[in-house]
């Protein structure tokens, strides 16, 4: 379990890190969408090569496929907003307030999603302390963003 909450922290860091590497790529090519494209072509190469060099990389069956629920296929799409964000807001808006913007609202929706059970998540209640934790987030991006 400790693994996981390590490869989390990691994937934090990253999460902060990785707005300025995708903006600075978009000004320094001029390109914002071409800058996109190669961002998720490095992506895609990297878990291609961890996946073979793993031996964790597999097609999946034509069952394995039917099982798939229709919203889980839009993963990929989020991913493209989430980048195009990077891109065209954090440059703007400056990384402090654009991760904070972007980890409260993933709170604050990831409590309804919990609370709910929806695409996927185990059913978790929000509790007043939970609720309490992302109106203080609320709070401290605004913070952030103003001052």
């Amino acid at each position: 379990m400790w693994s996981l909450y390590a490869l989390t922290i990691v994937a934090g860091l990253a999460n902060a890190i990785q707005p300025g590497q995708n903006a600075t790529l978009s000004k320094s090519l001029g390109l914002p969408v071409t800058a996109g494209l190669l961002t998720l072509l490095v992506s895609t190469s990297v878990l291609l090569v961890g996946g073979l060099a793993l031996g964790k990389l597999e097609l999946p069956t034509g069952q394995q496929l039917g099982q798939v629920p229709w919203w889980a296929w839009f993963g990929g799409f989020l991913s493209v907003l989430l980048i195009l964000a990077q891109l065209y807001a954090s440059p703007a808006i400056g990384a402090a307030s654009f991760l904070g913007i972007i980890v409260t609202v993933g709170v604050v929706v990831s409590l309804v999603l919990d609370h709910f059970g929806w695409v996927g998540f185990q059913v978790h209640p929000a509790s007043l302390w939970r609720v309490a934790g992302a109106v203080l987030m609320v709070i401290g991006v605004g913070l952030v963003a103003v001052f």
